[in-house]
């Protein structure tokens, strides 16, 4: 007897090869009927035996493609129409745009078959694709997912990409961004200050020419512009540092294989999965001795990571990478997002000769055009598994979670690290990685990446929820002031960290205590926070319970880039300390740290803080770190890298935590690290006391809050919470208390899993 089914499937489902999937799949278990594309995802009509119906529906998750993510099947049993044949249907629009958008993938192994086939037509073409691998989010215009609504739509496919993309058992079919040599975009080369262009592999071998000779070569992506250049040559790295203005940041790596990459760096089992991963994200990892370097022995750590015990390598993840190490370039490539320092990184042809005039010697372009530009994603791996630092290529726009809530909520984030959330049906879209606001063009591209969402998925302003920060002056918010929206919700900043933790791991009613430690944020008090203790939940909201002691943030947002001037705020406080920083061993500036100084005490431009950012910076200056920051929380990395260079066994230092005044004072730890430096102990040794006591002194504030709250699970977010070497202590401390620890996964503990957490706690509101 013969039955009929309707299956809705939403998730990671267009452009991952799902409708030839499920058209294979049909037709081995005699099925007849329809699959489609819709706004919400995929739609298939099946007939035929009630046995053939439920081996489908049991194979349909078991055996999905692997670059698909199904979060909701469900399936209805319906009239039978009489099909003959099951067919893949063209897309069909409707009302409200829900489906997951796939993030870009890395190419696949099928399809580096066909780059190294010289029988096989894509033979050493550049955008080699198909439904498995490729770009996806940075090149579509619109949904639902068709060629159409792509960067690709100018390109007329030749009459054997067709034949692949109209075949339902190839797996180009509807790839919509199939092409080949014959018919689709390439890559050419041109040297800086010239017309001529070189195309196809030739201008590929003269671009590792280039690389070789010791030149800086912008080269087009996925997402944008990397520069590229040869990374043990210690003449073109001086001369990125130079013409880049990046004194001290670390650069990233590509390197040819995981092999090398396991020279390089220490690699856990996770670790390596997630450098290889169909994402192929930077992958943070601490460096192995230079004895280890077997394929690239000249490599200048302190040129490429100064003062940093991590290097972050990637692997190749484009054909055209994969086609640069074949014709010879270094094993071990630097490629680092092509921008000026802070400025969102290039992706248009003519706007990026336009920005990279004066650091790029040449420039290999290719001519699809980018949509949307992307940084690369980046990842960390500690005691806590894998953690998301930047969310983009990869893993960008991918829906982190499912809020119990139906109206559609755009979340705005922070100004630092920024990204914007938006959430359809529940679906929490995060954006990716936009960059810091204060600089224009990144709040040109934040703006522009908010109306792109609110376009993509057709929300209406008079449908919308708009949220954003609690500071009156953020960027982001006054932005949102411009904003049409049904209701519009200002949410605290260390509220939305912990909220974003219980939004990853769908926690909406378990009451938690939340630790929030990180450089700043705008208080209730309207002072500077930034080491807070909450209870609450989700759907309760979070009452502040406890805090880092209060002190003077000397010069305000200065002080996030003169360690010195943060440690003056925190000395003020230390009474009977007669000490002269401007001599050994501390040897801070004198005229900088004496105008600090008497700043503090007279508390002249001077704001309250409980930064806990501040106490790192602080605690750096001790230790030696005097200079102006070049890049966010450059101080609290080199301070953490000297806690993990000590084999000594470290004592913590006092943190206590006052129980009538519930806040954790720092004022015994820092005059005990004060006088241990001048006795002359190693710097390793006071950064690791330092860390093995604030994890202490924050586990003992954390155990006395949940007896008297009665709480049994703590969780961890903010900038700070990046450092793994606080995090893997507290981690330890807390568990040894009995209680269970949460942490950010799938999006950053900085500020750019801020808007997940304004979404969230919005969504309970509305």
């Amino acid at each position: 007897m013969t039955e009929a089914m309707k299956v809705r499937v939403e998730g990671v489902v267009q452009g991952v090869g799902f409708r030839p999937f499920v058209y294979t799949l049909a037709k081995s278990h005699n099925l007849s009927g329809w699959v489609l594309n819709d706004e919400q995802g995929v739609e298939i009509f099946l007939e035929g035996a009630r046995g053939d119906l439920d081996a489908f529906l049991a194979s349909l998750s078991e055996r999905a493609p692997q670059a698909a993510r199904l979060d909701d099947v469900k399936f209805e049993t319906v009239a039978v129409q009489g099909f003959s044949q099951f067919e893949i249907v063209e897309s069909r629009a409707g009302d409200r745009i829900t489906t997951r958008i796939s993030p870009d993938l890395s190419v696949c192994s099928d399809c580096l078959a066909d780059l190294n086939n010289p029988a096989d037509f894509h033979y050493e073409y550049p955008y080699v694709n198909c439904t498995n691998c490729g770009p996806r989010f940075s090149i579509i215009r619109a949904l639902p997912y068709d060629r159409s609504a792509t960067t690709m739509a100018a390109w007329k496919m030749c009459e054997r990409c067709r034949q692949g993309y109209e075949n339902p058992l190839d797996r180009r079919f509807h790839a919509q961004p199939v092409a080949c040599g014959s018919c689709g975009p390439g890559y050419f080369f041109q040297n800086h200050g010239s017309d001529e262009k070189m195309r196809g592999v030739e201008g590929i071998k003269t671009c590792v020419e280039f690389i070789k000779q010791g030149k800086i070569v912008a080269v087009k992506g996925i997402g944008g512009y990397h520069l590229v250049l040869d990374a043990s040559n210690r003449e073109a790295l001086k001369a990125l540092r130079e013409r880049k203005f990046r004194r001290d940041k670390p650069f990233a790596l590509m390197v040819a294989d995981l092999d090398l990459a396991l020279e390089l760096v220490e690699l856990s089992d996770a670790a390596a999965s997630a450098l290889a991963g169909v994402a192929r994200p930077i992958l943070l990892a601490a460096q192995r001795q230079p004895a280890h370097y077997k394929r690239a022995p000249q490599l200048d750590l302190a040129l490429i990571a100064p003062d940093n015990g991590d290097l972050g390598l990637m692997l190749p993840y484009t054909p055209l990478h994969h086609l640069l190490f074949k014709y010879g370039a270094p094993p071990v490539l630097v490629m680092t997002s092509a921008n000026r320092s802070s400025e969102p990184i290039a992706f248009e042809d003519e706007q990026a000769k336009l920005d990279l005039f004066g650091i790029a010697d040449g420039y290999l372009i290719g001519e699809r055009p980018i949509h949307r530009r992307m940084d690369d994603s980046v990842l960390s791996v500690g005691s806590l598994g894998v953690q998301v630092v930047r969310r983009g290529r990869g893993l960008a726009p991918d829906a982190v979670v499912r809020l119990p809530v139906s109206k559609p909520v755009l979340a705005l984030g922070a100004d630092l690290k920024n990204t914007i959330t938006l959430c359809i049906d529940g679906q929490c879209f995060v954006s990716q990685y936009i960059g810091d606001l204060e600089h224009e063009s990144c709040y040109q591209a934040f703006q522009a990446t908010a109306h792109d969402f609110l376009s993509m998925y057709n929300v209406a302003s008079d449908q919308l929820t708009l949220v954003f920060d609690q500071h009156p002056q953020y960027l982001s918010s006054r932005f949102a002031d411009r904003l049409e929206a049904a209701e519009k919700i200002s949410v605290q900043h260390h509220r939305a960290h912990i909220a974003s933790v219980l939004a990853e791991h769908k926690l909406y009613d378990e009451p938690v205590l939340g630790l929030a430690f990180d450089g700043t944020g705008y208080g209730d008090d309207g002072s500077i926070w930034g080491g807070e203790f909450f209870k609450g939940s989700l759907k309760s909201g979070f009452d502040r319970v406890g805090r880092l002691a209060q002190t003077r943030l000397v010069g305000g947002d200065a002080a996030a880039k003169w360690p010195l001037q943060a440690l003056a705020g925190f000395l003020c406080e230390l009474k009977g300390l007669e000490v002269d920083f401007s001599a050994a061993p501390f040897n801070l500036p004198e005229k900088r740290f004496r105008l600090a100084m008497q700043l503090a005490e007279k508390n002249l431009r001077c704001f309250p803080t409980t930064s806990v950012g501040r106490l790192f910076d602080a605690a750096a200056a001790l230790c030696g770190f005097n200079l102006e920051q070049t890049f966010e929380a450059q101080a609290a990395i080199w301070l953490e890298h000297q806690g993990r260079l000590t084999t000594s066994s470290c004592r913590p230092y006092p943190f206590v935590f006052d129980k009538r005044s519930r806040e954790l004072r720092w004022q015994a730890a820092l005059t005990a690290m004060v006088s241990d430096r001048i006795k002359g102990r190693a710097v390793a040794d006071l950064s690791r006391s330092f860390h093995l006591g604030l994890a202490v002194g924050a586990a003992e504030a954390a155990e006395v809050f949940c007896r008297e709250y009665q709480l049994a699970t703590v969780v961890l977010s903010g900038g700070v919470m990046q450092n793994l070497l606080l995090l893997e202590h507290l981690e330890k401390q807390l568990l040894a208390a009995g209680l269970r620890v949460l942490v950010n996964r799938r999006v950053p503990a900085n500020d750019g899993g801020i808007s997940l957490g304004q979404a969230a706690l919005a969504a309970f509101r509305t």
